[in-house]
């Protein structure tokens, strides 16, 4: 690693060490200061904290790495995930920031789904609970293998170095400042993320002598480069627009939502959350695309070694923050793929400790825990996570790592209808969503393990559909709900309407 860059890395892992014992004095005097920054949370540290957490390294290396093997065909994921983010801010943010307070303020979504149906079998709390424990501390555990590996291949260190470092800066800031500090940095990662993805193609453009001469290279080369269909089916466009339905089930991201100062503020942030999202997203896809040309002008064998692996191509913005800038800037626009990693660990990490800590140490082992105790625990719980994703990327099997690539399709289709349906149907029972839980993540995993014909269509599809469909049919023939849950869901609607 070049010193200017190892410089500029540096001062990144410092500034995130830094907030952390910011956010230690700050507020961090209870559990729920800790787990959820105690619902103070303005909208622009929401909207980034969202998003950072939301968008790991694959913005910064999938997502280019697509565009510059495939073209602009590869845009229709962004496209769903660009809408599923939208319909999140618009459907589930408000309601459910109002309705976790509602329902006796709840500060972990298990807590959410047993205080909102009143649910006194546990089954939905302890079903959901696992859940999040078992793939969120796998997920952990894949971000920091993502981190490993990163100084490894762009760094030239040795893995085991990366995965300590990048491990340690993400659990002392957790550790220390809690859900504030999470926050805090995911808003700096997230500026870092936006500055660099609109900066690198900016100066590739400049240098083309301008974005329709660049096109010009592009089209010259492979016209279909330039064709949004290419090489896509009904089926292809519908399963990659179909990662979308995911925002619904991310506890990562809702919490972000709970956390929010007040309702009224929502829709700032939804403003603020969707244009960094579009920003980013765009500048990624510009990255992959404009390199094209960019390549095909400058550095013809890097092109070819480009063109005859994915895998390096997956590289391009490393390779372009290099080629463009002083390694000092060039060290500070690496840190933008670090930060992506750093963020979705951290948030993942807390998310998981927070569900030990309320959902399972209050609730089975310690009923009457003090405030000082439950903060004890939680940071007791961040420590634990840690160790044991440490120790599953000590030696990262394939098996955990594909795992964990259908997680999103598993949460989103296990959690989003039950979601989306507690928060917009007042006639939505606790055993209904327990089914639907069930049903989702289970047809998920049938889906991806089970051979059939149809492992085109991605699994949140039918997974989502399941779920969906049993939660509304069992809740048609089942009991009324109680007075008590209409009321509350009655106040919601009154609060939303403010």
């Amino acid at each position: 690693m070049n010193i200017y860059e190892l410089i500029s890395i540096g001062l990144y892992m410092l500034v995130m060490i830094l907030i952390g014992f910011y956010s230690l004095r700050k507020s961090t005097s209870n559990s729920e200061e800790f787990l959820i920054g105690g619902r103070k949370l303005g909208p622009a540290v929401t909207a980034l904290s969202a998003g950072a957490s939301d968008m790991s390294g694959w913005l910064l290396m999938g997502l280019p790495g697509a565009m510059y093997a495939m073209g602009i065909s590869s845009a229709w994921l962004a496209i769903g995930l660009t809408t599923g983010a939208f319909l999140n801010y618009l459907l589930v943010a408000p309601r459910l920031r109002a309705y976790t307070e509602v329902a006796k303020n709840a500060i972990t979504l298990p807590v959410f789904f047993e205080n909102r149906f009143h649910d006194k079998s546990q089954l939905l709390k302890l079903t959901s609970s696992v859940f999040i424990l078992v793939f969120f501390t796998l997920y952990t555990s894949a971000g920091m293998v993502s981190g490993g590996r990163l100084f490894e291949s762009a760094f030239g260190m040795d893995y085991y170095t990366g995965l300590f470092w990048t491990s340690s800066v993400v659990i002392l800031y957790t550790f220390l400042g809690g859900f504030l500090a999470v926050s805090l940095t995911d808003f700096v990662q997230g500026t870092i993320m936006v500055m660099a993805l609109l900066l690198v193609p900016a100066i590739m453009i400049y240098e083309l002598n301008g974005a329709g001469e660049a096109f010009e290279i592009i089209a010259n080369k492979n016209p279909k480069y330039l064709d949004l269909f290419r090489g896509t089916t009904t089926i292809s466009i519908l399963s990659l627009l179909a990662w979308g339905l995911g925002y619904f089930g991310q506890p990562h991201i809702l919490v972000r939502f709970m956390a929010i100062d007040r309702v009224d503020q929502i829709p700032t942030a939804r403003k603020i959350g969707m244009t960094w999202m579009i920003f980013t997203v765009a500048g990624a896809m510009f990255v992959g695309l404009i390199g094209i040309a960019y390549l095909s002008e400058f550095d013809v064998a890097t092109m070819q070694k480009f063109d005859a692996s994915r895998a390096e191509a997956e590289t391009i913005f490393i390779y372009m923050s290099r080629f463009l800038f002083h390694p000092f800037i060039g060290g500070f626009l690496l840190s933008a793929i670090l930060a992506a990693v750093m963020s979705t660990i951290s948030s993942q990490l807390l998310v998981t400790s927070s569900s030990m800590t309320e959902d399972i140490y209050k609730n089975f082992f310690n009923r009457k825990a003090s405030p000082k105790s439950m903060l004890l625990m939680s940071r007791i719980s961040v420590l634990v996570v840690a160790v044991i994703s440490i120790l599953l990327s000590l030696y990262p099997k394939e098996s955990i790592l594909s795992l964990v690539g259908n997680a999103w399709a598993g949460f989103g289709a296990a959690f989003g209808p039950l979601i989306l349906l507690s928060l917009l149907w007042k006639r939505t029972t606790a055993k209904a969503g327990f089914w639907g839980m069930i049903v989702g993540g289970a047809v998920v995993l049938l889906w991806v393990y089970v051979p059939h014909s149809y492992k085109e269509v991605y699994e949140i599809i039918p997974g989502f559909i399941a779920s969906f469909a049993t939660i509304v049919v069992i809740s048609s023939f089942g009991k009324p709900v109680s007075p008590e849950i209409e009321a509350e869901f009655n106040e919601v609607d009154r609060i939303i309407k403010q």
